[in-house]
């Protein structure tokens, strides 16, 4: 049987222009989705974007192109200084546009006064109630300053869907044209009465709806500050020392390797180490954290953070698109990209609203013009206008994808990074959270207190054979019993046969000497029987909160090393926060009952899981969610991946391994826990936010349509309205910037 080879994914961020409402974004996504090999596609109507995985066997050309034949422009994103570039074109386009439609509508918004008799303004004025006059302001309008609404209009038609431009289309070509009959028909000669036309309602209408997106995208571009102001952390040039001279580049000519010079008051440019020099950096905008931070030789840097006092060379390591910062930047955008579940309910209505919309004009002209006013077809046809214009799907698109970006950003300045909307949503449903002991509740930089044995004066002989041993491991705790042995001058060899037993210790040989480290279990599997006065005396260390591990030379239980690790400061105040918030809060570790009591007790936590083994974590997040909980995992190791993933929302800790940040949903960039507290609130106001916006949309929505159906609401206060109802709903998220 012949299996089909899958080829290699790509992933490609498009900047699309020209999406009016939440149907716009949808009709994308389907359009890319119909592409043979597009395995997946996030278009993003508040960002104006569309992330697309597709198969290498397709180029983006051929992506740009369906976007276009779509009646849309999409250019391949580069970078938000581009981005931003590109924007403020198209904001000066629709200015000049908004600027243009305004001076052509205001005779015409004067000419409305016709409608009171008696007014003196009127015997001024009475030039502009001429109807060619009318018309040739009118013309210009619909069709130069309005072209854009006919073109998305035909090209959802022409695609067999329906957005906002087909309703503001059939609203204002429905007044323009029977305007226009009017004119050519029945007043070819003489001055008439203004209530017979409808130039200024199509003309009004335009006007005030390009109006309200000038204002949604002067408020959106608010709301982008944040990962706007993340980009501008990166200087354009940096210093670097080439050929022992000083030489300034542009940023993205710093390769890998080069020595870079910043002096005080500078930002710097990419990742690395410093080589020479000492200073206090601002890292403010990246972890959050506001105290400057001390950094000397052997100290790691990161780009967009601020130099202060100091002068200082250091080794880039990371650069371009692999620095912290823009990692920030990407997962800030990718969260933003993505939707929320919420957003689901958004999708479902916008698909059929504008056609029932559509439906409820056209009973609306039926109503009126048979039956309540019979033979008034300009007062049905007003009434039949306004719903067509009141009706905004814009808001609906714009309430959840508005608040997420605004949130999302927000937590990134704070050092909080959301991996997704989902993420954003779920955290407030949180309801018990599982904290790994070892650098999530502890500083994770365990140091050997004592190694007591039977035949004290052979003790800096058991630990010289004990680091040795333990040279070739990675845990914590073998790199504390080394850097202990090592500040005492001993002298190490080379193990031979090591070996490390996955949550028990490790074996090797020294000297010719059979050495085993590690726990009581790991001791009775390999049937070596403890020394009873050693393994009382390590209960009572256990009790006080330390680490114990035995150690045995050639199988005879010989010494017991005790280790220690700092509880963070934070620590007991974040998890009473936590509580405060009705969270159940567990410690899970791979230590002994005793010893996690002891530190529990610490952090003021009640719930310990206790001797699980690495593998056996994610066991554990199981157990717990299969009880009805909403649970989430923190952690910061390897071997937390596992769980993190399982668990409802995981959450990795800035200062741990990749492989933790990967698995997680949320990513504490500074290691700080209380920023999980901050992390909640953020969660729960976003939700909120999203939630006001639903409201306000739908109300917005079910009141505005019968009060324009019962003829309440002019066609040009109806277009205002329905303007300024999307941009309420950006000024509502713009409100969480305040947090």
């Amino acid at each position: 049987m012949k299996v089909e080879q899958e080829l290699p994914l790509k992933e490609v961020t498009l900047d699309v222009i020209g999406m009016t409402c939440a149907n716009c974004a949808l009709r994308i996504e389907k359009g890319l989705k119909k592409i043979p090999g597009v395995k997946d596609v996030r278009v993003n109507f508040a960002m104006e974007t569309a992330e697309v995985d597709f198969e290498s066997s397709i180029s983006e050309e051929n992506l740009l192109d369906k976007i276009n034949s779509l009646g849309y422009r999409a250019v391949v994103h580069e970078d938000l200084e581009i981005d931003g570039e590109i924007q403020k074109k198209e904001f000066k386009k629709l200015k000049v546009r908004v600027i243009i439609s305004a001076v052509l509508s205001l005779p015409l918004l004067l000419s409305m006064i016709g409608h009171f008799e008696n007014n003196l303004i009127f015997e001024y004025l009475s030039f502009i109630m001429n109807p060619w006059l009318q018309f040739v302001l009118a013309t210009p309008i619909q069709f130069w300053i309005g072209a854009s609404f006919y073109k998305g209009s035909f090209c959802a038609l022409r695609n067999r869907g329906a957005n906002m431009d087909v309703l503001v289309v059939l609203g204002t070509s429905a007044a323009y044209f029977y305007s226009v009959y009017l004119t050519f028909i029945f007043n070819k000669t003489h001055i008439h009465k203004v209530t017979n036309l409808y130039y200024e309602t199509s003309s009004v209408l335009i006007t005030l709806i390009l109006f309200g997106k000038l204002l949604e995208h002067i408020v959106k571009g608010k709301s982008l500050k944040a990962i706007q102001s993340l980009v501008n952390l990166q200087p354009k040039k940096a210093n670097v020392i080439r050929e022992k001279e000083i030489q300034e580049i542009p940023l993205l000519a710093i390769l890998p390797g080069d020595l870079v010079l910043v002096k005080p008051g500078e930002s710097i440019p990419v990742d690395g180490m410093i080589e020479d020099g000492s200073s206090t950096v601002d890292e403010s905008m990246l972890t959050g954290e506001s105290i400057p931070v001390e950094k000397t030789i052997s100290s790691f840097v990161y780009g967009g953070s601020l130099n202060q006092n100091g002068t200082f060379k250091f080794r880039a390591s990371k650069v371009g698109k692999e620095t912290l910062l823009s990692g920030i930047i990407r997962a800030v955008r990718e969260a933003q990209g993505t939707k929320a579940p919420i957003q689901r309910i958004a999708d479902q209505i916008s698909e059929v609203f504008v056609p029932v919309i559509v439906l409820i004009s056209v009973i609306t002209l039926c109503v009126w013009y048979f039956w309540i006013s019979p033979s008034n077809f300009s007062g049905a046809l007003e009434k039949a206008i306004a719903v067509l214009v009141v009706a905004c799907p814009c808001a609906l698109g714009l309430a959840t994808p508005i608040s997420v970006l605004t949130g999302s950003g927000k937590a990134a300045t704070m050092g909080i990074l959301f991996r997704s909307a989902e993420a954003l949503e779920i955290l407030h449903k949180v309801n018990t959270i599982v904290f790994d002991k070892t650098g999530t509740l502890t500083y994770g930089k365990p140091v050997l207190k004592s190694l007591e044995s039977l035949n004290i004066p052979k003790e800096n002989d058991l630990l010289t054979l004990a680091a040795s041993a333990e040279q070739n491991s990675e845990h914590p705790l073998s790199k504390a019993i080394v850097e202990s042995a090592k500040k005492k001058g001993l002298i190490l060899t080379i193990p031979e046969n090591f070996e490390t037993i996955p949550g028990g210790g490790i074996s090797a040989i020294v000297e010719g000497n059979r050495i085993l480290i590690g726990t009581e279990r790991l001791f009775y599997e390999k049937e070596i029987e403890l020394n009873q006065e050693l393994n009382n005396l390590k209960r009572v260390r256990e009790e006080e909160g330390n680490t114990v591990v035995h150690l045995s030379v050639n199988g005879i239980h010989s010494a017991i090393l005790t280790l220690a690790d700092t509880v963070k400061e934070s620590t007991p105040a974040t998890i009473e926060k936590l509580k405060s918030l009705g969270m159940e809060i567990y410690m899970i570790t791979g230590d002994n009952e005793r010893t996690a009591r002891a530190i529990s007790k610490n952090c003021g936590i009640e719930h310990v899981l206790a001797e699980v083994l690495p593998e056996k974590k994610a066991i554990e997040i199981k157990n717990l969610k299969s009880s009805g909980r909403v649970v989430s995992m923190v952690g910061d190791g390897i071997n937390d991946a596992p769980a993190l993933v399982i668990s409802d929302l995981g959450i990795a800790m800035g200062t741990g391994t990749d492989v933790a940040m990967e698995s997680s949903d949320l990513v504490i960039v500074n290691g700080d826990l209380n920023s999980i507290v901050r992390a909640f609130s953020i969660s729960k106001k976003t939700v909120y936010n999203i939630r006001q916006n639903f409201f306000w949309a739908l109300l917005y929505n079910t009141l505005g349509i019968p009060i324009a159906a019962a003829g309440f609401l002019a066609p040009w206060i109806a277009g205002g309205a329905m303007a300024l109802s999307s941009v309420s709903v950006v000024l509502n998220a713009l409100r969480l910037q305040r947090y």
